[in-house]
């Protein structure tokens, strides 16, 4: 497994980055040699803050924990990726295909600051390519990255455009085109 370490503006000493390596690596056991995982060291308002994101079979696990101790934070986003790996077990196992998820949008982010009237500020841009999938793949896959959308191409629909995201109700929903 690959494994690449980031601190955003903390300076950490070299035992907090082998307790996340040591703790990390055990999650080989579900994933070939091809898995990435990347961890994101951060402080906010006195919390320490581990940002887990593990691609492997083309699927992203992501888990982000606050503690006030980052060696639990390590811990917990551990065993959130373990627990997303059991809890799926038998969908990714059953559904997914070889290839069935490239990559994933992400969220855009927009300026904090509100544009003069008439105008849009696009502060950032993301690519992706979208490879089609069943719908419930779409929602598995969503739910994976903790989105509250997803972008995809349907196979029930010949491969067109579509997007499902999750309701205030609890449920989901498509958006397709009309045609």
């Amino acid at each position: 497994m690959k494994l690449q370490i980031v601190e955003k503006k903390i300076s950490l000493p070299e035992n907090v980055h082998a307790y996340a390596e040591k703790k990390v690596t055990k999650l080989e056991r579900y994933f070939r040699d091809d898995a990435e995982a990347f961890v994101a060291f951060s402080v906010q308002k006195g919390r320490n803050i581990v940002e887990l994101t593990v691609h492997a079979a083309n699927t992203y696990f992501r888990a982000s924990e606050s503690t006030s101790d980052m060696f639990a934070s390590i811990d917990a986003a551990v065993a959130t990726i373990e627990g997303q790996i059991r809890k799926n077990k038998t969908r990714l196992a059953r559904r997914i295909r070889q290839d069935a998820f490239v990559r994933s949008p992400e969220v855009t982010s927009f300026a904090p600051d509100e544009p003069e009237e008439g105008e849009f500020e696009i502060v950032r841009t993301k690519r992706f390519a979208i490879k089609p999938m069943t719908r419930e793949e779409a929602i598995l896959q969503m739910n994976l990255l903790e989105h509250t959308f997803f972008a995809f191409k349907d196979e029930e629909a010949d491969g067109a455009f579509a997007v499902v995201y999750k309701r205030n109700d609890g449920g989901y929903g498509l958006i397709e085109n009309e045609e």
